[in-house]
């Protein structure tokens, strides 16, 4: 009977080990490649051109995760970076999409930029455009802190919905607790309309 309790046991015991490897591990390894799969990919060759002091590209692309699981792309149509600060890509036409919790999609972009890509920050700057669907954001200038899981909106704010608009000269939006903290500069009032 000794026998039969420990093979019934060591089963169990390999099942739900077998259920743990299974969701913690390989469940989250195919939602992660099928995101990536789903994403279009530019085929077009990357033009290289080096000088002494930069390298420039064409069409380039940086494709990532942050947070383990979060899939992000990085675009631009045209980009160098500076021999002298090798972690810096300074972009023109810059386009970015983050691929966010509950299936929501931010996109954002920018005249003008910057990537960093040892800490997945990135700076826009002239004509910025932030939109979830839902929510349209536009502004001169946009600071995506990937390292604090903050988005910081400032100079000329718009924001946009179905319910609301607003304008102010600053906008911090924290990712973790999805809240906006709305600010203007010196004393101005903020400008905020509610619909319902």
């Amino acid at each position: 009977m000794k026998k039969k309790q420990r093979s019934m046991q060591f089963g169990l015991v390999s099942i739900g080990l077998f259920l743990i490897i299974m969701t913690y591990f390989y469940f989250p390894s195919i939602k992660k490649n099928k995101i990536l799969k789903d994403q279009p990919v530019n085929k077009e060759p990357q033009k290289v051109q080096s000088t002494k002091e930069s390298t420039y590209f064409e069409n380039l692309e940086y494709k990532g995760l942050y947070d383990l699981d979060k899939p992000f792309s990085v675009k631009s149509k045209e980009a160098y970076i500076l021999n002298e600060e090798p972690d810096i890509v300074y972009m023109d036409n810059m386009y970015v999409i983050l691929y966010l919790e509950e299936d929501r999609i931010v996109e954002i972009t920018s005249l003008k930029g910057r990537y960093n890509k040892e800490n997945y920050n990135c700076f826009f700057d002239q004509d910025v455009l932030a939109t979830d669907g839902d929510t349209v954001i536009t502004a001169n200038n946009l600071d995506l802190i990937a390292t604090k899981n903050i988005m910081k909106i400032y100079n000329n704010v718009n924001l946009n919905n179905i319910t609301s608009s607003l304008q102010a000269d600053k906008i911090d939006y924290n990712f973790k607790t999805k809240y906006f903290k709305v600010s203007m500069f010196g004393d101005k009032e903020i400008e905020m309309q509610v619909t319902q």
